[in-house]
């Protein structure tokens, strides 16, 4: 008789990619405020196009940012082949108090009551996540499957392209709007890297279509984040993106590609889950950048952040 998968505090595997989730929390956390700090003072941006990427470019917060974004997908990649999308999604979330424990850290911000409330919520959810999880393989999907991903990515990425155009006052609904389709091009992104096959040879990689849903919807995602944080408040966006990029993947994880907690752990990882997101949620204020504390930030050197 077979015996059933262990948790993941006892797997190896499972372990090792608990931490590199772990640690591409670290490196989203702090990524997060510097991206923020750099697209806002790259001036706002009326359309989704080559104008905003070389503002951005030129941005070295901006860039510092996204280099410690590539840090920590390449972590998250790396446990979405071990760890169920529902697991590795909600630790991303879990970025967000990386972020605060850093502004109150560097920055002089102290949490409230309901925020320290957040903290200690975020850290039980991960705990239960932790001990819910399980080695897992995402069902192998046909290429059909794999291209239906593409054309799904390309259509937000137009529906992106269309509430970008849009001309009129800045609003809270801007942050709402492009922080939701952000947070799904970030959730497609790590579908994408889900369902991406191990190839028989490394050239086989670029004809799995995975790839370019993998990478279209993170570039996209980055874009349309930093229009987010320039037409809107940082929290409504970043609450949003939370929002999206969890539940969203979340749903497709269990629904199509098979993801499970252990055996018997079904109502533990429920309860994991939303405690992180719930919390994350709570603190997504930490994202905002007010004038006072940009400056603050600009001269922090770059070796006093933590490290992936």
């Amino acid at each position: 008789m077979m015996n059933p998968p262990r948790p993941a505090v006892y797997g190896g595997r499972v372990t090792w990619g608990l931490l590199g989730a772990f640690a591409a929390a670290i490196a989203y956390g702090v990524g997060t405020i510097l991206q923020a700090v750099g697209a806002r003072t790259t001036g706002n941006a009326d359309d989704l196009d080559a104008n905003l990427v070389r503002r951005l470019l030129h941005s070295s917060p901006y860039i510092t940012g996204l280099v410690l974004d590539a840090v920590g997908f390449g972590m998250s990649f790396a446990a979405l082949h071990t760890l169920p999308l529902f697991t590795v999604q909600a630790i991303i979330a879990s970025s967000l108090a990386v972020t605060a424990i850093l502004a109150a850290l560097t920055m002089g911000m102290r949490p409230a009551i309901v925020e320290w409330l957040a903290l200690l919520g975020v850290t039980a959810g991960l705990t239960l996540l932790a001990l819910s999880a399980t080695d897992e393989s995402a069902t192998r999907l046909d290429e059909m499957d794999r291209w239906l991903l593409v054309i799904s990515v390309a259509v937000v990425g137009v529906f992106a392209y269309a509430a970008a155009r849009r001309r009129h006052t800045p609003s809270r609904h801007d942050g709402w709007a492009l922080g939701g389709l952000a947070g799904l091009m970030f959730g497609g992104a790590g579908i994408g890297a889900r369902m991406l096959q191990t190839p028989s040879t490394p050239w086989r990689l670029f004809l799995d279509p995975a790839l370019y849903a993998m990478a279209l919807a993170g570039i996209l995602g980055l874009l349309i984040y930093a229009m987010a944080v320039q037409r809107g408040s940082v929290t409504v966006a970043t609450a949003a993106v939370v929002v999206a990029e969890t539940l969203v993947p979340a749903a497709v994880g269990i629904t199509l590609l098979g993801d499970r907690p252990a055996p018997g752990h079904t109502t533990l990882a429920a309860f994991g889950f939303g405690l992180t997101v719930a919390g994350a949620l709570a603190l997504a204020r930490y994202g905002e950048p007010t004038p006072g504390r940009m400056g603050r930030l600009h001269d922090l050197p770059v070796g006093t952040l933590p490290a992936p």
